[in-house]
C-alpha cells in the first residue's frame, strides 16, 4: 500500500465520499479491487494464523474491520500531508484512495526545500503515530477483548510497515520527496533534485518487478503479481513527477492569451443539432464550439452534448437546448497562467477551454496546445 504526494494524476472514475477538514475524500474504482483482496486475505489467511479456533463468520468480520481500519489510517497518513502543506502554503486537490493506498493531490511543487520536507515527513509521522497507539491499546485490552485487540494489534503492524515502506528515498514516496528536499538543499535546483530522485525511484521501481518476477517463480501468485504492480506503478509515477516539473517550470508565468486561437469558430444558439453535426463538427473536426445568441457568448456545446441525443431527434433539438452554460468550469482568462488552465483541464477533464475577456469570447486554449509547447521547449533547451 502506498501513501505519497502526487500531482496530475490520472484516475478513472472517482466517487467524493466526504469532506475531512474541508479537504474531498475520494474514491478511484480501482480501490473496489484491492478493498476486497484485503478483506479476503486477512479473513482467510493473517487471522485464521494469528487466532485460531474462531468462526468464520468471525474470521470475516474482523476482516472487514481490518480492512476498514487500514483504509482509515491511509486516510489520516494523507490528510497530514494536506494539512502541513496547506500551512506551507502549498495547493493540495484533496485524497483519492486507489488501488495501491492513497494519493494526496498536489496543485504545485513547495516554494523551498524546508516546506517540501515538513510536507514529505508528515504522513510517515502521522503512521507510525498510529502504529504507536494501535500496539498500546492492544495491550491495554488484550485480555478483556482478545480479538479486537489481535485486530488492533495486526492494524499497528500494518501502519508501522506503511511508514516504513514510504520512506524509502523513490519519488513519489515520502521517502522520496525527502530525499529531493535533501538534494534541494544542496544547491542542486529543484529539478535537478527531482531528476535524481525519480532515477532512484526507477531503480526501487525494477527491483521491486525483479522480486515480483522471482516470488512468481516460486509459485507465489498473488504476491508476485502486486509487487510487479507496485514496480510498474512507480516507474510510470517516478517519470511522471518529473516530467510535471519540467512542464511547471516551462509554462510558469505564461499567460494563456500565447496559446489560445484567437477568433474560434462559434455556433448560433438557433442552430440545429443535425446542421452541427454536418457543417461545423464535420467541417472543422473540433469536439467543442462556443454558441452564441444575439453576438453573446452563452456557452458551449461538445460531441459529448451531441451522442446523449438520439440520432433521430436531431433535427429537432437546437444546440442552444443542449449547449453547457458558461461557467468557471469551461472559462479561462486571456491573463490567466498557462499552468491554472492545464490544472483546470485535468480537474474538470475538460481539453478545451473559452478563453473569456469582459464577457466577450477571444479565443479557445487546448491542452494539446500547451504540451506541443512544452515538448518544443524540452527539446530546444535540454
Amino acid at each position: 500500500m502506498l501513501g505519497c504526494e502526487a500531482g496530475d494524476y490520472m484516475f478513472g472514475t472517482r466517487i467524493e465520499l466526504f469532506r475531512l477538514f474541508g479537504v474531498p475524500i475520494r474514491l478511484d474504482m480501482s480501490w473496489f479491487i484491492v478493498a476486497a483482496l484485503v478483506v479476503w486475505s486477512l479473513a482467510t489467511g493473517a487471522f485464521p494464523a494469528l487466532h485460531p479456533g474462531l468462526a468464520p463468520a468471525t474470521y470475516w468480520l474482523m476482516g472487514l474491520a481490518g480492512a476498514l481500519g487500514l483504509f482509515a489510517s491511509i486516510v489520516v497518513h494523507e490528510l497530514f500531508h494536506v494539512l502541513v502543506a496547506r500551512r506551507q502554503q502549498i495547493p493540495m486537490r484533496g485524497i483519492t484512495l486507489f488501488i495501491f493506498g492513497g494519493v494526496a493531490e498536489m496543485g504545485g511543487e513547495p516554494a523551498s526545500a524546508g516546506a517540501e520536507l515538513r510536507m514529505a515527513a508528515a504522513g510517515p509521522l502521522a503512521s507510525i503515530g498510529i502504529a504507536l497507539l494501535g500496539f498500546a491499546l492492544a495491550g491495554a485490552f488484550g485480555a478483556t477483548w482478545p480479538v479486537p485487540a489481535v485486530v488492533l494489534r495486526y492494524l499497528a503492524l500494518l501502519n508501522g510497515v506503511l511508514a516504513l515502506f514510504n520512506l524509502l528515498p523513490a519519488l513519489p514516496l515520502d521517502g522520496g520527496r525527502i530525499f529531493r528536499a535533501l538534494l534541494w538543499t544542496q544547491k542542486r535546483g529543484l529539478a535537478g533534485a527531482t531528476r535524481i530522485a525519480a532515477r532512484t525511484g526507477e531503480g526501487f521501481s525494477v527491483a521491486f518487478m525483479a522480486a515480483g518476477a522471482i516470488a512468481l517463480l516460486f509459485g507465489g501468485l498473488l504476491t508476485g503479481m502486486w509487487w510487479v504492480l507496485i514496480g510498474l506503478f512507480l516507474r510510470r509515477a517516478s517519470t511522471a513527477s518529473y516530467q510535471q516539473v519540467l512542464l511547471r517550470q516551462a509554462l510558469a508565468g505564461e499567460p494563456v492569451r500565447r496559446f489560445m486561437t484567437a477568433n474560434p469558430v462559434s455556433v448560433p444558439a438557433d442552430v440545429s443539432i443535425a446542421q452541427l453535426v454536418e457543417h461545423y463538427i464535420y467541417k472543422y473536426h473540433h469536439t467543442l464550439f462556443p454558441v452564441v445568441a444575439d453576438g453573446r457568448l452563452i456557452g458551449c456545446v461538445t460531441t459529448g452534448e451531441v451522442k446523449r441525443v438520439p440520432r433521430a431527434e436531431w433535427a429537432q433539438h437546437t444546440v442552444g437546448s443542449v449547449g453547457i452554460p458558461c461557467g468557471v468550469d469551461n472559462t479561462i482568462a486571456p491573463d490567466a497562467d498557462a499552468l491554472q488552465a492545464i490544472a483546470l483541464m485535468t480537474r474538470t477533464g475538460r481539453p478545451r477551454l473559452m478563453v473569456v475577456a469582459d464577457g466577450q469570447l477571444v479565443g479557445i486554449v487546448t491542452l494539446k496546445d500547451l504540451l506541443e509547447f512544452f515538448a518544443l521547449k524540452l527539446e530546444l533547451e535540454s
